[in-house]
């Protein structure tokens, strides 16, 4: 029942992108919080593995539709910034196992990290109540900008671009 909320309100923020910039001018921004997890592969990935780049830290489901139409986008972006530091990590919140994310992901010919959601990291950048909710966090690990709902590519291609 809780994912299927996730999705109604997902679809919701289809319409309507939010965006909050932490931080008023001077302040600096709120670090990102650590955490290790799995990648659907089975391998171990920690935030501190990305020290120095760009990240985007996206949260997704294979049953979002706004997910799946901004997942091609996400793919687009880390392969035209991948050289310059981006690294784009999709944290799926599926209670399917990993084999089956993986599955779906193949199928749409994705290319950048995935991981599976805990609890834990679900805890420490939430509460996520809507997805897709993406984190740009800066070289200095710093979360600059945090969208809830669907941003089209234009628009994720220049908040990438704010962080180089």
């Amino acid at each position: 029942m809780h994912r299927r909320v996730l999705c109604l309100a997902g679809a919701l923020a289809l319409l309507i992108v939010a965006e909050a910039r932490p931080g008023r001018a001077g302040e600096s921004a709120p670090i990102a919080p650590g955490f290790t997890i799995r990648t659907l592969d089975g391998h171990s990935v920690r935030l501190s593995d990305y020290k120095g780049k760009v990240v985007v830290l996206d949260f997704w489901a294979t049953w979002c539709a706004p997910c799946r139409a901004s997942l091609p986008h996400l793919n687009e972006v880390q392969g035209r910034f991948s050289k310059q530091g981006l690294v784009v990590l999709g944290i799926s919140v599926d209670d399917a196992e990993p084999q089956t994310v993986r599955q779906f992901a193949d199928r749409l010919g994705l290319k950048f990290r995935m991981a599976m959601a805990d609890e834990r990291l679900l805890d420490l950048y939430g509460p996520i109540r809507t997805i897709p909710t993406t984190f740009f966090i800066n070289r200095r690990g710093e979360v600059t900008r945090r969208v809830v709902g669907y941003i089209d590519s234009e628009t994720l291609e220049g908040y990438v671009k704010e962080l180089f």
